[in-house]
């Protein structure tokens, strides 16, 4: 029989907690009762041991434990607490674990996982996320390769801070590890129906069996099809639908004991019109402007109603394969999980999320990876162990993307050239676009171009991005146990990662290429000056005289700079910017852990964790700005600076004026973000007592050089935080106050700050809170199960989930910084889930569900109107669900 536990004490330690229900630090879901013994048979069949009622053993060390022996802060939520909870969708999760948050943006695969306040924005390919997502073992480097439905699930596993000596890939801020049912030598399976409303259809099963006496397999699949919780009013289609599908087939081949094969094939497909936004704010240019051009846009946030001139596609394809071998020899057991994934993601965004025909957004991305992990793990009698691992990582990543110029938006930068968004008085809407027209006539002109060239293209900008990712670690834990009960543990890893990357942009817009400073100064010396070496030739008092009126209202041109939506880019790599990353990192980890008595056990740790540079593949990647400094601008930064997409002319020596690779309207920003160092100090009570059990675990964690990620309208600028921190606590609790009910209660308490973080676009945040970041997070739940004499059973189950009122963020660039208004959103979230189930003993079941049963509406986030100043945007929460359910075991 394969060891399920670990040193001399394993089995004795084993053995006293037979009859006492396993849960984790804030694991409210892992109950006492029934969950506990189907894990274990679960987990106990796919190990070839034998049953031990009311133990689950799980995989959060990479060797199996309970969780009353894990000394690590590990949240668990059990298959069967999902289908109590009516969880189906990876968004839900969040509601049963505190310490984890699950957000979705802009569309379907833009889904950031968040853990202790610590996560990264996933609407950008190059930024890997601070929190890493593993299912069966194998690594998502994206979120959109994560969003599986959640069929056939055993167990998912939320370790909470750095993980670096457990995983291959390291994870500053934590792992989510989603555990599947393996395939069984005894036939049976599951078929599950749901209809909800907005006309909600999920459907899902799974069947296993014996095909030899050696081999099994498992095909199992979903299909959820829901109409929009929004309407795009003005289009008469839904938004927010769900539409996807998905399928997989294992086998598991055990050719000898000693030797597992375990194979998985997936497949994932996703085609959704998603996601809307709301207006909180309504400025002057979305009142008059989009108005001018015959456009609408929402203004009450909850109404769910959205006007858009097309409907935003959302297709993600994602697919793979993975082969994990197990191999014991004697005490050692040897690993191999080999996997290869395809993600396909395509979208189409109105940006301007008006009805005027403004700009869409096009992205057309797709991530290849390969990964390949190689473990040893020990398991002697003696009191030594040891884990010893290495793990190859291998991505390519090409995006090719681009923003549209629609039909009303040379009549809509008409409007606003001549009243910055405001209507004059004593015109009409359409004697301003006229006298606008003119303006920008003018500059046709001025360029030489045909009358209506400028803002009246096909596109703003086209991009291509593409990346290439080689790493590779070596890891591994050592298990001293001296006497029984007392562990001390040491671990490493060491990562090695680079990254190649390319920029290629068009600026599609002739205006883009045209500088507001320098063309008056080319006008006003009638053509003499047409490069800044001709500019810098010139006597020093001619510069300061030119620049004086260039920079003053004598320029009749400065009001154009508010048009230019993309100006100019440097593509790389180029002569001064190599278009790499290089980046090598050794973490460690110590931890002691004592087992007081049989019913509790404690511990402490320091660990240190590593998160590799992540590239900007924006068009808001642009030189730093120990590369490049522009010139003055025609309006000054957020920050109060000049140096804002300024001048050639005026713009003084770097590495990237001396090389000749400036273009007009270059500013600088970040090309990439540098590793993040964490490092966490916890100490941990775990204690479990007949019908009553409690954890509780204190951290102070940080990460320096964060990687923050800040969307900015039309792009996303990615720089690092000096520092930020967080001290906290998770505590869970659950009591058994008679046969069949089980309470749980679990608590996050968060307290973060920016120790040192100089930001340019929104200003010094050093010492404050970061927003979005609830100070108390608490997830609760009450099931209660009643089962008659004949095996049918009634479950019940009532859930709460809390966040407390903060701010969503720290500021917008536009609204917050450049208008100086102080008015920062918040939002609190108070969320109620009941169901309930009669499973037959016959293996039939019916139940009813409802998710937000009261309908609580919270914001989301909130960005800047695109184009839109004084605008203020955002994505509102999901109405209430509710639905039946039939579901047949055999």
């Amino acid at each position: 029989m394969r060891s399920i536990t670990s040193g001399t004490a394993g089995s004795f330690r084993l053995a006293l907690l037979a009859g006492a229900a396993g849960f984790a630090i804030t694991a409210p879901s892992a109950s006492f009762a029934q969950d506990a013994d189907d894990d274990f048979e679960e987990a106990a069949e796919a190990l070839g041991g034998e049953e031990d009622s009311n133990v689950i053993i799980v995989t959060a060390s990479k060797r199996e434990q309970t969780l009353q022996e894990t000394p690590i802060s590990v949240s668990v939520t059990t298959g069967e607490t999902l289908e109590n909870a009516q969880i189906r969708d990876v968004l839900d999760l969040q509601t049963v674990t505190p310490s984890l948050r699950v957000s979705q943006l802009q569309t379907a695969s833009a889904t950031t996982f968040i853990v202790r306040g610590f996560g990264n924005g996933d609407n950008n390919f190059g930024v890997e996320p601070s929190v890493g997502v593993f299912i069966d073992g194998v690594f998502r480097s994206r979120s959109a390769s994560a969003l599986n439905d959640l069929s056939n699930v055993q167990r998912i596993e939320v370790l909470n801070g750095p993980q670096s000596t457990l995983f291959g890939k390291n994870a500053s801020a934590g792992v989510i590890s989603v555990v599947t049912r393996p395939p069984q030598f005894e036939f049976g399976g599951n078929v599950e129906a749901v209809y909800g409303n907005f006309n909600q259809v999920f459907l899902k099963g799974d069947i296993t069996g014996p095909i030899t006496d050696n081999v099994a397999f498992s095909v199992d699949g979903s299909y959820q099809q829901r109409d929009g919780f929004g309407e795009i009013v003005n289009l008469d289609e839904d938004i927010n639908d769900r539409n996807r599908y998905s399928v997989r087939g294992q086998l598991l081949i055990e050719p000898t004991s000693d030797i597992s094969i375990r194979l998985i094939g997936d497949y994932n497909d996703i085609d959704e019109i998603c996601c809307q936004t709301s207006n909180l704010v309504v400025g002057p240019t979305t009142q008059n402007a989009i108005t001018a051009v015959g456009g609408q846009a929402p203004s009450d946030f909850f109404s769910d109603q959205n006007f858009l001139n097309v409907a935003p596609v959302s297709q993600s394809e994602n697919y793979g394969f993975s082969g994990q071998v197990d191999w014991n020899i004697g005490a050692l057991t040897l690993t191999s999980i080999t996997s290869y994934r395809e993600l396909r993601n395509i979208t189409n965004q109105d940006v301007d999320f008006t009805s005027a025909d403004l700009t869409t957004e096009n992205r057309d991305q797709a991530v290849d990876t390969f990964t390949q992990e190689f473990r040893i793990a020990s398991d002697f009698d003696g009191p030594i162990n040891f884990l010893l691992g290495g793990f190859y990582f291998d991505e390519s990543i090409t995006q090719d993307s681009s923003l549209s110029i629609g039909d009303d938006f040379r009549n809509f930068a008409a409007f606003q050239a001549v009243g910055n968004g405001q209507l004059l008085p004593g015109l009409t809407p359409a004697q301003q676009i006229g006298i606008g027209e003119g303006v920008l006539a003018s500059v046709d002109t001025q360029l030489s171009l045909p009358v209506g060239s400028v803002l009246g293209g096909d596109f703003l900008s086209l991009e291509r991005f593409t990346m290439d990712n080689e790493s590779y670690s070596i890891f591994g834990t050592v298990d001293f146990e001296p006497v029984d009960g007392l562990v001390f543990t040491a671990g490493f890893n060491y990562t090695d990662d680079s990254k190649d990357f390319s920029i290629t942009t068009t600026a599609g817009d002739p205006l883009a290429s045209f500088n507001v400073i320098d063309q008056f100064i080319s006008i006003a010396t009638g053509g003499a000056v047409t490069t800044r070496d001709q500019f810098q030739a010139l006597p020093q008092a001619q510069q300061d005289a030119l620049q004086a009126l260039a920079t003053s209202a004598a320029n009749p041109l400065l009001p154009l700079a508010d048009l230019q939506f993309q100006t100019g880019f440097l593509d790389l790599p180029n002569a001064v910017e190599p278009g790499q990353t290089n980046d090598d990192e050794f973490t460690y980890l110590f931890r002691v852990a004592y087992e007081v008595i049989p019913e509790i056990n404690i511990y402490g740790s320091y660990a240190t964790g590593f998160k590799a540079s992540s590239v900007n593949l924006s068009r808001d990647s642009r030189p730093s700005a120990d590369l490049f400094v522009a010139g003055v601008g025609p309006r000054p930064a957020p920050d109060g600076s000049t140096n804002f997409r300024g001048s050639t002319f005026l713009a003084p020596s770097s590495p990237i004026i001396d090389a000749g690779l400036a273009t007009p309207n270059l500013s600088n920003g970040t090309r990439f973000a540098g590793p993040e160092e964490a490092e966490v100090f916890e100490i941990g009570l775990k204690a479990q007592f007949d019908g009553f059990g409690f954890n509780l675990a204190v951290f102070d964690q940080s990460i320096q050089n964060f990687q923050s990620f800040i969307f900015t309208g039309l792009g996303f600028t990615l720089l690092n935080a000096g520092e930020q921190s967080v001290r906290g606590f998770e505590f869970d609790a659950t009591v058994q106050p008679t046969d069949g009910l089980v309470l749980t209660f679990a608590m996050t308490h968060l307290d973060p700050v920016f120790d040192d973080f100089p930001n340019p676009v929104l200003g010094d945040l050093s010492g404050q809170r970061p927003g979005g970041i609830p100070s108390f997070a608490i997830s609760t739940s009450a099931t209660y199960t009643h089962e008659w004499d004949s095996g049918t059973r009634l479950i019940t189950r009532v859930d709460y989930n809390h966040e407390s009122n903060e701010d969503i963020n720290n500021g917008l660039p536009g609204f917050n910084f450049a208008l100086g208004n102080t008015q920062i959103f918040k939002r609190e979230v108070n969320l109620v889930n009941t169901s309930m189930t009669l499973a037959l003993n016959n293996g039939f079941e019916v139940g009813a569900f409802a998710r937000n049963l009261f309908d609580d509406r919270f914001i989301s986030t909130v960005f800047d109107g695109v184009a839109q100043s004084g605008t203020v945007a955002g994505y509102p929460s999901a109405p209430r669900t509710y639905g039946g359910v039939v579901r047949y075991r055999f």
